[in-house]
């Protein structure tokens, strides 16, 4: 009796690959033929901010001198720095405006090592990964400033105080920015249940480990490094974190994992 020959094994679907492997050199021409193309639209929506720089200046420290006492208001001791500091109001503007922009060419350098079911996310990526980054930029205005500028400034009550604008929209400037950051985690939460590489088992088994790096995080991101101003950064990212993993699992129940563990 002739044995059977077993059948050849079939080659994987042309639409669950990858588009191709580049070479290193070319990931990196890549890299930098995005990093230009950032680099010239983020130029360009810097130079239309910095036409209602004094706008975006005002805006933004609103919350710090809500919190002035009365007769006091910011001052500057150098005779560049309101010039810097309206160029820097303009480049923090443009982050959040140039922030979709940035975004696609950041899941465009990305796209060619994806399955073609992952690239199909594009979309999503970039509405939900700006409305989070925008939000987070809210949050530090609304609530994580005015809570740490209302305590740091009411600490020094029975003193005069003379606070500079560069410390003050340096202060504002690190929250902002970093809480916008931060507001990301549960769509980089997303991005990576949904190619495989994490399951809400293992996020939850590392959820310690999880606290630990953000208390460090807080104390590195937040401008004073004093214990409510960590407070403020670190409940709002166990609390993404968390969020993260109810994404995880739903990402599970609907997506099959990209490969066996």
């Amino acid at each position: 009796m002739v044995p059977k020959t077993p059948p050849p094994n079939p080659m994987p679907p042309k639409n669950e690959s990858p588009e191709g492997s580049m070479s290193l050199l070319e990931h990196l021409d890549e890299f930098r033929s995005r990093l230009w193309r950032i680099l010239l639209v983020f130029v360009i929506v810097v130079a239309a901010c910095w036409t209602v720089s004094e706008y975006i200046l005002s805006f933004l420290l609103k919350p710090i001198r809500e919190h002035l006492f009365e007769g006091d208001e910011i001052v500057f001791i150098n005779l560049t720095e309101p010039f810097m500091i309206y160029m820097k109001a303009s480049v923090i503007a443009a982050i959040f405006v140039a922030s979709p922009y940035i975004l696609y060419q950041l899941w465009a350098f990305a796209a060619p090592g994806l399955y073609r079911h992952e690239r199909r996310m594009v979309v999503p990526f970039l509405v939900f990964g700006t409305l989070f980054f925008l939000g987070g930029g809210a949050f530090g205005y609304y609530v994580a400033t005015p809570i740490a500028s209302g305590w740091l400034i009411g600490l020094g009550e029975q003193f005069q105080a003379n606070i500079t604008l560069r410390s003050a929209f340096q202060f504002e400037s690190r929250v902002i920015l970093a809480m916008g950051l931060v507001f990301e985690l549960p769509i980089i939460i997303f991005f990576l249940s949904w190619i495989g590489v994490v399951t809400p088992g293992f996020l939850m088994r590392h959820f310690r480990t999880a606290v630990l790096i953000i208390a460090l995080l807080a104390a590195v991101l937040t401008p004073t490094g004093d214990v409510l101003t960590m407070s403020v950064f670190a409940g709002p990212m166990i609390l993404l974190y968390l969020l993260g993993v109810g994404v995880s699992w739903l990402v599970g129940r609907r997506h099959p994992p990209r490969s066996d563990p």
